[in-house]
């Protein structure tokens, strides 16, 4: 039994709830397209902060595709804007196209290899198209992600959709777009050249209606049920809404009598056996089954990415090494100080609660340290 910090000071018991049911075996869950944004695994053994353990976080990836699900490679999850940068996003992107073997995976386009300073829609573009063609090259479908630099340089809607279609005019292949609310990044705040995320919404969708063509989806993550679903029903036919909202996904993504989001998201990192399990069920039918597995995650899902959102990283890492996956709990740049020892305690809480802890024994081994550190043990 651990005694754990509690919010106001109080101090709580828990014990684990005992053994859980092996991974599911690798059977790609049909009737949806499900993406799990996966994080990296730092060198902690390295001299410098940005230090990526290679094997570890190709393990990882590798634990994913197990779990039948697709890899979202180099999104924000792989603490794209706050750690990992261009250069290593390289090294990640080409290692996985050299993992995946033919298995599901997508993978981020930026504009992070640009200059600090003003950045010209022209060169923000040629930014994304060089980072468009070596994530195709590797073999992943690409996802065009929101800009820093395109939303410091717009000035209006038109500034976004000349950047956009000057990039989608000349892509040899289907992307994705990816719609990143500033709850995840305070940097892309009015994106898409409004504040009010209902407009947003309505210009992003005049886009993809533009570029029916080229868009496969939009990743939504603006962690707003209704404007996702009223955001998916005005998307033309042929593309596709891939949820990325880590508060409501159990719903959106079980849709309803107009249709469903595909899923693109953080919180399937760390609960992807669970997520697996649950989306067999959808493809049984059984969407009381699905949901009966999928609902008690979400508690969890709800703290790991409470405000600032843009920390849910440090839960995310957490999770992996109580499970198991990474021997340490320390994150590129020293990322996992984000968090305080009483949410780290919640998570632990609530991921025993949602089913996700592999080994709770272990689980309940790889905190006591934490805690101990943290002067409550």
């Amino acid at each position: 039994m651990l005694v754990l910090p509690a919010p106001g000071g109080e101090l709580l018991n828990w014990s684990p709830s005992g053994p859980r049911p092996p991974a599911p075996p690798g059977t790609p869950p049909s009737s949806r397209i499900v993406y799990a944004a996966a994080h990296v695994v730092a060198d902690a053994l390295a001299d410098e902060p940005y230090a990526v353990d290679w094997d570890t976080t190709l393990a990882f990836r590798e634990h994913l595709w197990a779990c039948g699900l697709g890899v979202a490679e180099a999104m924000d999850t792989a603490q794209r804007g706050m750690g990992l940068d261009w250069a290593t996003t390289r090294q990640l992107v080409t290692r996985t196209g050299a993992a995946a073997a033919g298995r599901r995976w997508c993978a981020g386009v930026g504009t992070d290899q640009l200059p600090p300073g003003p950045a010209t829609v022209a060169s923000i573009v040629d930014a994304w198209r060089e980072q468009l063609d070596l994530v195709a090259g590797a073999g992943a479908v690409p996802v065009v992600m929101a800009s820093r630099a395109l939303a410091a340089a717009a000035e209006s809607p038109a500034d976004y959709h000349a950047a956009y279609g000057k990039l989608l005019s000349g892509a040899d292949g289907p992307v994705l777009l990816h719609w990143l609310g500033e709850q995840f990044d305070p940097a892309l705040a009015g994106y898409w050249g409004h504040d009010d995320v209902r407009a947003a919404a309505r210009e992003l969708a005049a886009l993809c209606a533009e570029h029916a063509g080229t868009i496969a989806g939009v990743k939504v993550s603006v962690l707003d049920a209704e404007v996702e679903v009223e955001f998916r029903r005005a998307l033309p036919a042929g593309v596709a809404c891939y949820t990325g909202d880590d508060f409501n996904y159990p719903e959106l993504i079980a849709g309803d009598t107009e249709g469903h989001s595909e899923a693109l998201l953080g919180i399937f990192d760390p609960i992807a056996p669970v997520a697996a399990a649950g989306l067999r069920c959808l493809d049984d039918g059984d969407e009381a089954g699905f949901r009966a597995r999928l609902d008690p995650t979400v508690p969890l899902a709800r703290e790991i990415f409470r405000a600032p959102t843009r920390h849910y990283k440090t839960g995310v890492v957490f999770l992996a090494h109580l499970n198991g996956h990474q021997n340490h709990f320390r994150m590129i740049a020293g990322s996992e100080s984000a968090r305080t020892i009483t949410h780290l305690a919640t998570l632990l809480r609530l991921a025993d609660q949602a089913g996700v802890l592999a080994d709770p024994d272990l689980a309940q081994a790889r905190m006591r340290p934490l805690l101990q550190a943290a002067g409550v043990l």
